[in-house]
């Protein structure tokens, strides 16, 4: 489905993020519509943009707009991701890019898939790591390759910087979907979903009870063997290991490709072409123009496909088997 290049499209937000698709769109010549909630996110937009954002939020707009655009893109905080979008779709939004992880829990995503379901509307969720130029450069590798034959992430976090920021602590307390599932997703894009899956977790933070070890391993669907690993409590970062007969390809950090070639033990940086990534927050110029573009993009991830996930493994390595 392509879209009208000639329609403006509601990008609802005015904060940091709403700014690096700001800087997208209008790199894309794509008109649109900013509505902020706050007086000082919508000045700070203004001054960076050279372009007005409403105030007040979308309720609003709405008192004042009897009609809105056919697609909009949502940048809002994860809390207000699902409301927000749930009053899109009842006034009569068809097509929705949403920041992730699309609502704090699996009920509030479920919601959405719902509601998209009612009114005949396609969502999907902004996982822009899957649009990065080392993914693109890694797959073609592995393709060359003659395919993956294992894999193993780390999604550790900055525990130190999260507990002291103002983050609402709902979305703390769900961080492994809020914002861990940026490298799990990525992990499965390469290589295919979980058949089996075996998760532990043990530890737990005074922002994250339940856990802050991870630890667990499977087989994919296309029968690919996978590990994974993260310590909350250690210093670390997120990571990604593919393993081919002939090479390891490393993304730490996931902008970067690194490569250790059989019957050697360097590690070499592989070359990218990721000017775009530069001009632009990483992946986020190929997400928003397949977004616009088509609706088959394996890369593009729906709303169902978010709820499928959520439910069947994001929430499993959350909670796992305690030891």
């Amino acid at each position: 489905m392509s879209h009208n290049m000639n329609e403006k499209i509601l990008l609802v937000g005015a904060g940091r993020m709403a700014i690096e698709y700001a800087k997208v769109l209008k790199s894309l010549n794509k008109p649109f519509i900013c509505v902020g909630r706050s007086f000082s996110s919508a000045k700070k937009f203004m001054e960076l943009m050279n372009i007005p954002a409403e105030t007040g939020g979308l309720k609003k707009y709405l008192k004042e707009n009897t009609s809105l655009p056919s697609s909009a893109i949502v940048t809002v905080n994860i809390e207000q991701l699902c409301p927000v979008t749930l009053t899109l779709l009842e006034h009569g939004v068809k097509r929705i890019l949403i920041e992730k992880p699309g609502g704090i829990d699996s009920n509030e995503i479920g919601k959405i898939v719902r509601k998209s379901e009612k009114v005949n509307a396609e969502v999907y969720v902004a996982y822009n790591r899957r649009f990065y130029s080392s993914t693109f450069k890694a797959e073609k590798i592995i393709k060359n390759e003659g395919g993956m034959q294992s894999f193993h992430f780390d999604f550790t976090e900055l525990s130190h910087l999260i507990s002291k920021s103002n983050i609402n602590s709902v979305v703390k307390k769900n961080w492994l979907l809020a914002n861990s599932t940026h490298v799990i997703d990525t992990a499965f894009y390469f290589g295919g979903e979980p058949k089996y899956l075996t998760c532990h977790t043990s530890g737990s933070l005074d922002w994250h009870p339940t856990s802050s070890i991870f630890t667990g391993s499977g087989i994919t669907k296309e029968n690919i063997l996978f590990s994974y690993h993260a310590n909350w409590n250690s210093p670390g970062r997120w990571g990604l290991e593919l393993m081919t007969e002939e090479s390891r390809l490393i993304l730490r950090p996931m902008e970067e490709l690194y490569i250790q070639r059989k019957d050697s033990f360097e590690i070499e940086k592989v070359p990218i072409s990721d000017d775009l990534d530069y001009k632009f927050k990483p992946g986020l110029f190929l997400l928003v123009k397949s977004f616009f573009n088509s609706n088959n993009d394996k890369r593009l991830v729906t709303i169902d496909e978010q709820y499928r996930k959520t439910t069947s493994w994001y929430d499993l390595i959350a909670k796992g088997m305690r030891e």
